[in-house]
């Protein structure tokens, strides 16, 4: 994945975790970050490889339209 694509995808990410709840963004950190849990979210999106920014925004969107549902 090239780099404006990184860019983008952890763009996206950060603003739809900005729109869970705060114990779906700790799940969020125990997935991607579950060594150092005090990391801002923000800084866990920053951290984490390009081989799970694909698998993570489909997981993140899959979450906000459970959200929107209830």
């Amino acid at each position: 994945m090239n780099q404006k694509l990184q860019d983008y995808a952890r763009s996206e990410l950060k603003k739809g975790l900005a729109n869970c709840t705060d114990g779906q963004r700790e799940k969020f950190k125990l997935m991607y970050s579950h060594k150092d849990l005090t990391l801002p979210i923000d800084e866990v999106v920053d951290r984490m490889p390009e081989d799970n920014l694909d698998w993570a925004m489909q997981q993140v969107d899959r979450t906000l339209q459970k959200n929107s549902r209830q």
